[in-house]
């Protein structure tokens, strides 16, 4: 029973070190009147992502995120009741950080930001908005299955990962916040009750995190990484 509960408290852990230090950031931000600014939130985010991955890949696999669970779902890494057991989780603790995100930061810092959630840009049409993230979270998935999942990766932890996470938010960060995680859009959104454009963060992680699953799956993962596994 320990040892069944020991992936899902990992997961927990480091999608809420993750979604608050992301959503905090934003909020953070707001409060000191841009002291942080892209590049602040970016790297707060990319570290906290790169440190939780690494933290936690030895014990779930340090997926953090339904769409990373998708993919290696897709690519046979983790079967069907793990995969909805982790993404359960993984929803849990992003609401869980949203809270005490609330409870932490000032008040109109808060509401100004609705907790961090990101939110797509005027100019930005909802298919550009979800084209965005699936496209980034493709490469995402693609430096977790390269670094992470291949046998044969170079044992580099989570910090392609975080990389990866940091680029994007400085590309497309501007137009959607480059959220690249339903739970990191989920979180804030369900606690300050803003589901403005939330579709996107749902749509296009998914679907970018499901065809990268299927490219590594196919062509890319030597077979002795694939089939079941407990990450």
């Amino acid at each position: 029973m320990i040892s069944s509960l020991k992936p899902l408290v990992a997961e927990f852990l480091g999608t809420f070190g993750l979604v608050f230090v992301g959503a905090g950031a934003i909020v953070a931000n707001t409060w000191t009147n841009n002291a942080l600014g892209l590049l602040g939130i970016g790297l707060a985010t990319a570290l906290a992502y790169a440190t939780m991955v690494t933290t936690t890949m030895n014990i779930s696999g340090g997926h953090l995120n339904p769409a990373v669970t998708a993919a290696l779902w897709m690519a046979r890494r983790i079967d069907a009741v793990r995969a909805g057991s982790y993404i359960a989780t993984q929803l849990l603790a992003a609401v869980i950080a949203a809270l005490l995100v609330r409870l932490l930061f000032p008040g109109p810092a808060v509401e100004v930001t609705s907790l961090g959630t990101p939110k797509i840009a005027v100019d930005v049409t909802m298919p550009q908005a979800i084209a965005a993230e699936a496209l980034m979270t493709l490469l995402l998935v693609s430096s977790v299955c390269g670094t992470i999942v291949s046998r044969g990766a170079p044992k580099v932890g989570g910090f392609a990962v975080g990389l990866v996470q940091f680029c994007a938010i400085l590309v497309v960060g501007p137009l959607t916040g480059a959220a690249l995680n339903p739970a990191r859009a989920f979180g804030p959104a369900l606690v300050s009750l803003d589901f403005e454009g939330h579709i996107a963060y749902w749509a296009g992680p998914l679907l970018g995190g499901l065809a990268a699953g299927w490219v590594w799956w196919k062509t890319l993962l030597s077979p002795e990484d694939l089939g079941p596994s407990g990450s």
